[in-house]
């Protein structure tokens, strides 16, 4: 009988019926016997003194049971939270897990109430009396870069945290002046609010008897949590804590970092000698979860008449807020800096970054980190070259695409591209959005009051960070491996252990797709477990779409090992050699006489029996690997996007979108389609309704969904989905990534097809997202005010 084949079937995901009848177990489900409940105490400053805090003012209230301040932190020597990404010059302000002499942002932690419910614990922490005074604040990167502005850490002179470049300056200056033209481009790409189902929240609990601490958390990596909280700020030896992040409500890149709450509630727990509970409403995630994006940009591309890139030069501020996080120095980076490159050949690219401290809520990786930025501002400023050019385009992208045959290809900002063709995702793509008959549609919708656009835009992406050894050059404080124990137990169930984390991807059902085929065994035996440290000894999470490429290669190579060892029990039940057996359709069989074989079940038991194994064979049947991966993959695609402009409102319509994505091999087609459906409506949210606004004082002014404005289904038009699979020549798997995608292209093509409409029609050539009727509006009466004048001299 042939074994049925998992890999690439769209199967329904097995995770799913549990999540939506409600029989998920997330954090703030977890009840602990004798568990208190914690409120952060929040500062309404964005920049303030602490000149006191009463706690007297709040103890006798019903209860409470103690609060906690910065001095109490302090003497417990909790440590500052750490950054885990270094660059030469990097400036690192301390980052206490609660502020003792200032606070840097409104939403930083003052003081925490412990009481004995959560309400208590609520009430009481909006009655502690903190005396505060306020100091002078910034919240634009760039004003704060200016000369005499406040200075947000002392520090941080001039609140300059860093300036990083990369790439040949001289000869992209040298490109530049061969140019014929030279388009330039101003943009912002404005700051994000993430805003994951499941707010974050965290439980701790203490044994003094073994001096071990247990955390469930809303983590994307939990392992990464506990090194972090270990051996940084809690410094107690990393046996002694043990992680756990059960179902998690989505991450978005925010669940990834060491927050303040975590640390606090740990050292609740131990001084109190009780399970302690933090869990955020809605309005608090706001002012305390990292936020995404915030860049002031400017671009220029050198060009030939004939639509050739020669160069391209960037320079970009990037918004740090109050602290330095986990991954913040490597966001505007070595994750946007390298990736300005795009799908083109360019004779050379520079690009320069500089980081500044300003008193908001603090930036760090929100889905795609730096890629979306990156893909952005190329891809606006190629357009406006089309433009500019009086060219198609996408024929001015595909004039300038590296070639199949160039791969593997060497960027000139570092990166070395696996594979890649990008010239057939275009074409099948242009094909779907019948693009040529859009065009021609908006030709004759011109002068009226509706207009459409067209954004179309090619991307290249770099996922599964790698290898360690480089990265680690590159200021990385952590390793880029991912690790898989494969157990297979005496009646041929198997558990798959994986130190990458699932909260929304699916991994428990495309894991074992991988598993089933290797072991060929039905996937109903094969379960999946990841997200406790106590059960998985290492691993580092899920981030940067590396999952599949990383985490699934290292399963495949625990699973080769397993079916290595199968084979030769295999060969030694069947007295035969093991050149002379071979693992298919579902058994292990001599060649040439199938009646001749065992089943996994047969060796499963044997394996564990150990009656009849061969000499010096170790029983059982269990195997781990680490797998450091050779480079990076680099998924890519071509994304399309139609909108419709009302010219009386200036409210935009997206009509129609289609993308055509390359991550190599499909583990799971609906599961991937799922990814990129989900990245598209979160790249479009950003580019036509989301956005974090800050006054000049660092006051956050869309704290809540009634000012920010999150994309709704009916925001969204039913996507029309393409594949090509170009197979990643560094892993075993061929896979590449998907997870990120969709928002790095999307922003991106519904920014094009919003500006291309403009241009068209009143010859606007940029405007910064989000495109709010209101500013479209406005910017169509300027230009229509602009043509009457013309008109009339």
């Amino acid at each position: 009988m042939t074994q049925e084949k998992y890999f690439g079937k769209a199967l329904k995901r097995t995770e799913d019926p549990r999540f939506i009848t409600g029989a998920g177990n997330y954090v703030d489900d977890i009840v602990l016997h004798g568990m208190l409940h914690a409120a952060m105490v929040r500062s309404p400053y964005a920049h303030a003194k602490i000149g006191g805090i009463d706690k007297s003012s709040v103890e006798g209230m019903p209860g409470v049971m103690q609060v906690l301040t910065g001095e109490d932190v302090q003497q417990a020597g909790l440590g500052s939270i750490p950054v885990g990404w270094l660059l030469p010059d990097l400036k690192t302000p301390p980052h206490p897990a609660i502020a003792t002499d200032e606070v840097h942002h409104v939403g930083d932690i003052v003081a925490v109430v412990i009481a004995e419910t959560r309400a208590q614990a609520e009430d009481a922490a909006a009655a502690l009396d903190v005396d505060y005074e306020a100091l002078p604040s910034v919240a634009s990167a760039s004003e704060a870069l200016k000369e005499g502005a406040p200075q947000v850490h002392p520090d941080v002179p001039g609140n300059r945290a860093f300036h990083w470049e990369i790439g040949d300056a001289a000869a992209t200056a040298e490109a530049f002046n061969r140019a014929e033209r030279v388009v330039k481009l101003k943009a912002t790409n404005h700051r994000m609010i993430p805003n994951a189902i499941e707010p974050r929240a965290s439980l701790a609990q203490f044994s003094p008897a073994s001096g071990e601490y247990t955390l469930y958390t809303t983590s994307q990596n939990p392992h990464v949590h506990r090194l972090i909280l270990a051996a940084f700020v809690m410094n107690i030896p990393e046996h002694k804590l043990r992680v756990v992040s059960p179902d998690v409500g989505g991450g978005f890149g925010s669940k990834i970092f060491q927050y303040q709450e975590e640390a606090i509630v740990l050292l609740a727990a131990r001084l109190i000698g009780r399970p302690v509970k933090w869990a955020a409403r809605r309005s608090e995630s706001f002012v305390s979860d990292a936020q995404g994006r915030d860049h002031e940009s400017e671009a220029e591309l050198a060009v030939t008449n004939d639509g050739k890139l020669l160069a391209y030069r960037v320079k970009t501020i990037a918004n740090l807020g109050g602290y330095q996080t986990l991954f913040a120095p490597a966001v505007p980076t070595y994750l946007y800096g390298t990736l300005c490159n795009g799908v083109y050949k360019f004779e050379a690219v520079h690009v320069e970054v500089t980081g500044a401290m300003t008193n908001t809520v603090p930036v760090d990786a929100y889905r795609g980190a730096g890629r979306p930025e990156a893909t952005y501002l190329l891809e606006r400023i190629v357009d406006v070259a089309a433009h500019e050019l009086n060219m198609d385009p996408a024929e001015l992208r595909r004039k300038n695409f590296i070639q199949p045959d160039e791969f593997p290809y060497q960027t000139p900002v570092a990166l070395v591209y696996d594979s890649g063709n990008y010239e057939p995702a275009l074409d099948q793509a242009m094909d779907m959005m019948k693009y040529q008959e859009v065009r021609a549609e908006q030709e004759k919708m011109k002068g009226g009051k509706k207009v459409l656009g067209v954004g179309l835009i090619s991307f290249v992406e770099a996922c599964g960070l790698a290898p360690s050894a480089l990265v680690g050059q590159l200021g990385a404080q952590a390793g880029q491996w991912e690790s898989s124990l494969v157990r297979v137990h005496p009646t041929g169930k198997v558990e798959l252990f994986t130190g990458s984390h699932s909260h929304g991807q699916g991994h428990e059902t495309a894991f074992p797709q991988i598993a089933a085929d290797e072991l060929q065994i039905p996937i109903s035996d094969i379960e999946l477990i990841h997200g406790d440290t106590g059960r998985m000894p290492y691993g580092w999470g899920t981030y940067g779409s590396r999952s599949a490429p990383v985490g699934g290669s290292a399963l495949k190579r625990a699973l080769e090992k397993i079916t290595a060892k199968a084979k030769k029990i295999a060969a030694h039940l069947l007295e035969a050699s093991e050149e002379d057996v071979e693992h298919a359709d579902g058994v292990f069989r001599i060649k040439g006489a199938p009646d001749r074989s065992k089943t996994f079940f047969d060796i499963a038991l044997m394996a564990h029996l150990a009656h009849n194994l061969p000499e010096g064979m170790e029983p059982g049947l269990e195997a781990t690997a680490f797998y450091d991966p050779a480079n990076f993959v680099y998924p890519f695609g071509t994304h399309i996007a139609v909108v419709e402009i009302d010219t009386e409102t200036g409210h935009v319509k997206l009509r129609n979108y289609g993308s055509v994505d390359d991550c190599g091999p499909l583990i799971n087609p609906l599961i991937a389609e799922g990814q990129v459906h989900g990245g598209i409506a979160q790249g479009m949210g950003q580019a036509l309704l989301e956005e974090g606004v800050y006054d000049d004082e660092g006051s956050l002014l869309t704290g809540t969904y009634m000012e920010y404005a999150m994309p709704r289904a009916d925001d969204v038009p039913s996507y029309q989905l393409g594949h090509t699979v170009t197979p990643s020549p560094h892993n075993p798997l061929g896979v590449k990534g998907i997870g990120e995608a969709g928002t790095i292209a999307s922003t991106a093509a519904v920014a094009n097809a919003v500006m291309d409409a403009l241009w068209h029609e009143y010859g606007i050539a940029h405007l910064d997202m989000p495109y709010t009727a209101e500013k479209v509006w406005r910017a169509i009466q300027a230009a229509r005010g602009t043509q009457e004048q013309a008109a009339d001299d």
